[in-house]
């Protein structure tokens, strides 16, 4: 007896099918799809440069890790890892399947979301240099949400040297901070001229160590003045170490000690300026905003040029070959 099948497809149809099936497969081997959670695992490697974080990040095992980029460099049937580099290194291959893969995985998280019931969440961490900039911070982050009420915040304070560390191994999205140095690959960036602050109504001594006030020897700030003393071979003493700003104040107008800050925050820490300071003039320090690499970079993006706008409010020329837009708020 013939099946359904048999007496419904006309016999040339379905001779003539199984023909073109027959020479599709002495054509070549079957086509690949490749599963995006391989995808997705590679570019959390890749990201986070480690297999033991990019476990973490997954929610698996780092076996299963290990597994899932094994599977894909057998589909692939390429090496995609640098295996005789130490670390995580991509090949040239590597490095271009990385960026096809992070394009889509965009598009297919844009498709998931458009059958979502709403947007999902994004926690931005960021980074910043102790409370110098948390009195203009929360009001900015509150403007953002504005237009990204799915987005929410982790905020820590630290030094630059290492957000910029915990940046490119991805356990930080975005980070403010000043250095001695240009950071050449800062989404914002400019120049903050530092001056010596002292209470002017306690006298100078000049054969007296100079008493410093202080954020800590990682602070910018802090090696500009260790700087400029060495440089005159000053005798000096840290006299007051503090991460706030309205502390290190206090101890300045009281007599402690003396320190450098960038001008445009003098007056709203309290503190006077010493321009005739017997010190050599401190170096501008740059002061810029870092965001990682990866996904979610659109909102990151946003929020670097809505932070460098809060404190830079001047309009110069922050990320490169682009002005920030000013906004009412003063450093």
């Amino acid at each position: 007896m013939k099946s359904d099948s048999q007496s419904v497809v006309p016999p040339s149809i379905r001779y003539g099918t199984l023909k073109l099936e027959r020479n599709w497969r002495a054509a070549g081997p079957a086509m690949v799809n490749i599963p995006t959670e391989l995808l997705r695992t590679l570019v959390t490697v890749v990201d986070l440069r480690s297999f033991t974080k990019a476990a973490q990040a997954l929610g698996v095992t780092q076996p299963a890790v290990s597994a899932q980029i094994k599977r894909l460099h057998h589909l692939l049937d390429a090496d995609i890892l640098d295996k005789s580099a130490p670390g995580v290194l991509l090949t040239p291959i590597g490095e271009r399947v990385v960026d096809h893969a992070r394009r889509l995985l965009s598009i297919n998280d844009s498709i998931l979301g458009l059958t979502m019931p709403g947007p999902p969440s994004q926690t931005i961490r960021v980074g910043v240099p102790g409370d110098f900039i948390l009195p203009f911070l929360p009001w900015t982050l509150a403007q953002f949400r504005l237009r990204w009420p799915e987005v929410r915040f982790q905020v820590r304070s630290g030094h630059r040297e290492m957000f910029l560390r915990e940046l490119r191994q991805g356990e930080l999205d975005l980070c403010v901070g000043m250095s001695v140095e240009s950071v050449h690959d800062s989404q914002h960036e400019w120049r903050e001229e530092a001056v010596w602050v002292h209470n002017p109504v306690y006298p100078y001594d000049p054969n007296a160590p100079v008493g410093l006030v202080s954020f800590g020897e990682h602070c910018a700030m802090h090696q500009l003045a260790v700087a400029a003393l060495e440089e005159i071979g000053r005798a000096y003493e840290v006299v007051y170490v503090n991460s706030s700003t309205a502390s290190l104040a206090a101890a300045v107008n009281a007599g402690l000690g003396v320190m450098i800050l960038i001008r445009s925050r003098v007056d709203t820490a309290g503190l006077t300026a010493w321009d005739d300071a017997p010190y050599p003039k401190p170096a501008d320090l740059y002061c810029g905003v870092s965001i990682r690499e990866g996904d979610g970079r659109v909102a990151l993006e946003q929020l670097a040029d809505a932070v460098a706008a809060a404190l830079n409010p001047r309009g110069v020329p922050g990320q490169r070959g682009r002005a920030v837009s000013p906004i009412a708020m003063t450093l």
